[in-house]
């Protein structure tokens, strides 16, 4: 499992992930689950992703070969779609494709699930930064105002404290500092989460070259960010009036 969050506001995009997979308590590993496709000055495309990990890795190989090897200017790539939407439909048509093809070709598969869902966000010039969710089955959904960000994999710690403070109009600040904290408490409920995270924040209409940026154990502001909302939690607590019917 995993758990990734992206988020489209006024001030621009945030993404993060985590790092962890696992098959089993005896078989964990680290994989990035962050992919970047840019071409500085004109487009920033980046793809989180949850689910069968052999389907994602295999749709984001399948992503870049079809970029480095386009075959001829009609053949659609990342770096060829005119808008964020049309980027959304081909990662969903290549989700179907790789789905197709590994659940058609494991004639021992059955009850794996070779599904996948990916968060897919960016801008390309001459369009406002946009943010889909795309789903296994290739169709897809896009962020807006009133719902400015998408979480996939084990999102259900995280999402009650993005869900209280996140709004469109929140700085990437605020929310890098939110969206840390929703991972702080995922990391602490669920082992299949797991440290490094990868963050990466685009401010609107920038077209600069990006690079994640990386968080460990050692990370000293996410340690200080985990020990401070802790304490701040417990003595929040501990000021909330006792109850009055019971003695």
């Amino acid at each position: 499992m995993t758990y990734c969050v992206a988020m489209r506001l006024d001030a621009g995009l945030l993404f993060a992930s985590d790092s962890r997979t696992n098959a089993g308590v005896d078989h964990i590993a680290t994989f990035r689950k962050m992919s970047v496709f840019e071409v500085p000055g004109e487009r920033l495309i980046t793809l989180l992703s949850a689910g069968n990990l052999a389907t994602t890795q295999s749709v984001v190989s399948l992503l870049r070969q079809r970029l480095a090897h386009p075959g001829g200017t009609e053949r659609e790539h990342l770096l060829n779609r005119p808008s964020m939407y049309d980027v959304a439909e081909l990662v969903g048509r290549t989700i179907k494709e790789t789905v197709a093809r590994d659940a058609n070709a494991q004639s021992l598969g059955q009850g794996v699930d070779f599904g996948g869902n990916f968060l897919v966000g960016g801008q390309i010039r001459g369009e406002e930064p946009r943010l889909f969710h795309v789903y296994a089955q290739g169709n897809f959904i896009e962020a807006g105002q009133d719902t400015p960000y998408f979480q996939i994999g084990e999102s259900k710690y995280g999402k009650p404290i993005i869900d209280r403070v996140v709004r469109y109009q929140t700085s990437l600040k605020e929310a890098a500092k939110c969206t840390l904290i929703s991972f702080d408490s995922t990391i602490r409920s669920n082992l299949s989460v797991g440290l490094p995270i990868d963050m990466l924040l685009y401010r609107t209409d920038s077209f600069a070259k990006v690079e994640p940026h990386r968080i460990g154990a050692d990370d000293p502001y996410f340690n200080k960010l985990s020990r401070g909302w802790g304490d701040g939690l417990r003595r929040a607590f501990a000021k909330l009036p006792d109850e009055d019917w019971f003695r």
